[in-house]
């Protein structure tokens, strides 16, 4: 162990280490050494959440709906 290291000890559910060690064994690694990627990763590149999609409309009326096509705009607007 590296003198600049930190041993510690971390419960880890048996069905989530079983997919770890899987993991780990697909990419040629160490447990160990997937979970310190994991950290690094998490750590040192955090991402930004994801935004939500916007779901329209954006205002949500309980009066009477509007049907109304462009043409219909473009007869009751009057442009220069």
């Amino acid at each position: 162990m590296p003198k600049d290291a930190i041993r510690t000890t971390v419960d880890i559910p048996a069905p989530i280490y079983r997919k770890l060690k899987e993991q780990a064994a697909q990419q040629g690694c160490s447990v160990r050494e997937l979970l310190l990627h994991g950290v690094e990763r998490v750590l040192l590149n955090p991402q930004r959440p994801r935004r939500k999609p916007v779901k329209f409309p954006l205002i949500d009326s309980a009066g009477p709906k509007v049907e109304i096509t462009n043409d219909r705009l473009y007869e009751l607007i009057e442009f220069p």
